[in-house]
């Protein structure tokens, strides 16, 4: 894996990003010439600022919206490998600004894929969705890679059409397209509004309560590198052979138990270093999201010998530590992220 990406092009949107901000670290130390391509970071403070994640790469700053802009990063760079990670992640902030999101999951992909097809039709793209990209959410069974899309909420419905659109730029132009599907991840560096552990940080500083909106809601929680190496091993699989382009779910094992938001909430606050004093909200409003989502991860397994490392009970270990190294104890956010990962080990 080292071998592959070493002195490998990669365009990567979303870099200035939670998820985005772990996988240019990651792609660095294997070695990769990385171009990232993304608006500010969405939150202060941010991974990206605090991990220093725009040293040794070409920080390219753009909106998705934006075509002009998407199509001349991917001409200069030009890629031999597309992550594709920018987009509008929050269900709440999709749900309120309803045209944006749609804006920027689905013709913002489309302009991302557009622009591969005239620049660097020969690259390898891995289109990272979501776990909600599924019809029936309330189902709660595990879903397969083959189940009917669909979308209650902005959100899923527009990640749901950014599948849709890699389908259709992949069977019309012949590209090698496939999509990520994970949720719920886990990590230090998150400090997106209405995220649980996100939310929990903010609580501990403060010494308030926490509010959750759901505490019996089940995901399938993973700490961020088991998807991203997910992601890694995906595209390099894909650059080898146009049999891996199609939809990929990364999920944790069928036989690891399903954990709702309190064991999250409590786990995460013992490690933290004490017991968070939980509340309800005081009014509801936004929309109405499944009790439980959970993907099947077989297919990645058989096919590209993918499956998470880090089990959760380490992943929220490590994700508590993240926090409690960099945010109380002032440590250096680079030199802790990128410990993670080399502890983590290869991608796989």
């Amino acid at each position: 894996m080292h071998d592959f990406f070493a002195g490998r092009r990669v365009l990567l949107t979303g870099h200035t990003g939670f998820k985005g901000g772990w996988l240019a670290l990651w792609l660095r130390e294997l070695g990769a010439e990385v171009t990232g391509f993304g608006g500010p970071p969405p939150t202060e403070p941010s991974l990206f600022g605090l991990a220093r994640v725009a040293d040794g790469l070409e920080d390219v700053r753009g909106d998705l919206r934006d075509r002009a802009a998407v199509a001349a990063a991917v001409a200069v760079a030009p890629p031999e490998v597309v992550f594709h990670l920018a987009a509008e992640p929050l269900v709440r902030r999709a749900w309120r600004a309803p045209v944006d999101a749609f804006a920027v999951n689905a013709l913002g992909t489309a302009h991302v894929l557009d622009a591969v097809r005239e620049y660097a039709p020969e690259a390898a793209v891995v289109v990272v969705t979501t776990d909600k990209v599924y019809a029936d959410p309330d189902s709660g069974r595990r879903f397969r890679e083959g189940d009917p899309l669909g979308g209650k909420d902005p959100y899923s419905a527009s990640k749901a059409a950014a599948e849709l659109v890699a389908a259709a730029y992949r069977d019309s132009y012949d590209l090698r397209i496939a999509t990520a599907r994970a949720g719920n991840v886990i990590g230090g560096g998150d400090w997106a509004g209405d995220r649980i552990l996100p939310d929990a940080v903010r609580a501990a500083r403060a010494g308030t309560p926490l509010v959750v909106r759901d505490p019996a809601a089940i995901r399938p929680w993973q700490h961020v590198l088991n998807p991203l190496s997910g992601y890694l091993v995906l595209a390099e699989r894909l650059a080898g052979s146009g049999e891996h382009a199609r939809a990929w779910n990364f999920a944790p094992p069928l036989e690891d138990e399903q954990r709702p938001v309190a064991w999250l909430v409590e786990r995460f606050g013992a490690a933290l270093g004490g017991r968070l004093e939980v509340s309800a909200p005081a009014h509801r409003d936004g929309p109405v999201e499944a009790a439980r989502l959970a993907l099947d991860p077989s297919l990645a397994a058989e096919r590209l010998g993918w499956r998470e490392r880090w089990e959760l009970e380490r992943g929220v270990a490590e994700t508590a530590a993240w926090y409690r190294r960099v945010v109380f104890e002032r440590a250096d956010a680079r030199d802790v992220t990128l410990a993670q990962i080399r502890d983590f080990g290869a991608p796989g």
